[in-house]
């Protein structure tokens, strides 16, 4: 059974590659699986980053002021990264 959240999933990525968001998400149960659709399909994905729940928010701050930082544009195009690695 597709959660109803789920169904949102396909709309939240059109509007993340409209904008050229990064994705910052908890959801590596959904929309894990339709951001790598895109990706095979060659459709845009600014990238994606997904954050275990049990993670410190400390450490996951830190990791991604280090990925913001030390980043350029474009870097995460195409890419799922998780946090903390």
């Amino acid at each position: 059974m597709l959660d109803f959240r789920a169904k949102q999933d396909p709309l939240i990525l059109e509007w993340v590659a409209r904008e050229g968001r990064i994705l910052l998400t908890h959801d590596v149960a959904t929309i894990t699986k339709y951001a790598y659709e895109q990706i095979r399909k060659d459709q845009p994905m600014p990238g994606g980053i997904e954050v275990n729940t049990l993670a410190v928010i400390g450490r996951v701050i830190d990791d991604f002021l280090l990925l913001v930082e030390c980043g350029q544009d474009g870097d995460l195009e195409g890419q799922i990264h998780y946090l903390p690695w």
